[in-house]
């Protein structure tokens, strides 16, 4: 059984790129046979976490790590118990943590007086918006490639441009966030704001013809491929890919790139609940957030993180550039999403 307090919290002195001492993850006594059920990317998300960071979170907590990387989670999450869920920590994006909410299996809210390092995170991190607390995001913003346009786009609004008809890439909004948070953006543009409905449907049918995918690693591919020459995408997406093909580049609009954030979130019915919020602070701390942000160039939620050059000059490492992120209100999208997907599957089956 854990302890019902954490008595005391060492402080550990791992070297962060400023050289300031960290707060560490607390020992949690007796928590030898106690194992933390939580989800999480595979790929490289997966081997770059497994390689660094599961064996010192179970030496600096005395628990065990189990992580679930087989997605989709909240299936899952919702057969499950409620008394006794699959999961103990749900990592997944805001759109899911909000659907996750309004079912009642998660706290939306994190009590920042159970995980410390919240107090240093950029105010996005824990806004209204957000179910659970950001520990990462990405730029959603336009991908390109450098040899096939005539010169970088500026707006979100050079996607509809005449020069890009069946050369741009979007998604099937239906099934991908990244399509769901560039139709309230196109509503934003074209009518009066992000729930401007009847402006965004107008603007997608003078989008045709447009390529659809449902995942963002066949944009990917697409913009790798040149396919297409430009295409919705988040940063991360062309960042690590500037080895593979150097005349890729991804543009942040003038009037702002969009929120994909990676969100953590205990669930309700949880009996491991210091455990989990240790997990939480962990993830937060300024040297786990570096170790993953350049792993996998994620923009860290964490304020007094500072990376390597090549990073900080591409990655939301400022307070200018985290004020261009977009968030989307998910609670509102997911009440509407039904209506939603029903409109826009007619648009682009005309």
């Amino acid at each position: 059984m854990l302890e019902k307090k954490v008595t005391r919290r060492t402080l550990l002195s791992t070297g962060v790129a400023a050289g300031a001492m960290v707060l560490a993850t607390p020992y949690i006594a007796n928590a030898q046979a106690v194992t933390l059920n939580v989800t999480g990317w595979g790929g490289k998300w997966g081997d770059e976490f497994d390689k660094n960071l599961t064996a010192m979170f179970e030496a600096e907590t005395g628990g065990k790590l189990q992580r679930d990387t087989s997605f989709p989670f909240l299936p899952k999450l919702q057969a499950s118990s409620r008394s006794d869920p699959i999961y103990d920590v749900l990592h997944t994006n805001n759109n899911e943590q909000w659907a996750a909410a309004e079912m009642g299996l998660i706290e939306p809210v994190v009590p920042a007086d159970q995980v410390p390092n919240m107090a240093d995170l950029y105010d996005y991190a824990k806004s209204d918006k957000v179910a659970g607390v950001v520990m990462f995001t990405s730029a959603i913003g336009l991908g390109y490639r450098k040899d096939l346009v005539s010169a970088p786009p500026a707006s979100w609004t050079d996607l509809w441009l005449e020069q890009y008809a069946d050369r741009r890439g979007a998604y099937v909004i239906s099934v991908n966030s990244l399509g769901q948070a560039f139709l309230t953006m196109t509503a934003s543009i074209y009518g009066s704001g992000p729930d401007d409905l009847e402006a965004a449907y107008a603007a997608l049918e003078k989008l045709k013809p447009v390529k659809l995918v449902d995942f963002t690693g066949s944009m990917e591919k697409m913009l790798l491929g040149g396919e297409v020459s430009l295409g919705i995408i988040h940063d991360s997406g062309v960042f690590r890919n500037l080895e593979a093909n150097p005349d890729l580049e991804f543009a942040s609009p003038k009037e702002g790139v969009l929120a994909l954030e990676q969100v953590l979130s205990v669930t309700a019915g949880t009996k491991k609940k210091e455990l989990a919020y240790a997990y939480i602070d962990f993830m937060l701390r300024p040297d786990v957030q570096k170790t993953m942000a350049e792993a996998v160039w994620y923009s860290p939620a964490n304020s007094k993180v500072v990376l390597e050059d090549q990073f900080q000059n591409r990655l939301l490492t400022t307070p200018e550039k985290v004020a261009t992120l977009v968030q989307v209100d998910w609670k509102w999208y997911n009440a509407n999403k039904d209506a939603i997907d029903a409109r826009v599957a007619r648009i682009f089956r005309a």
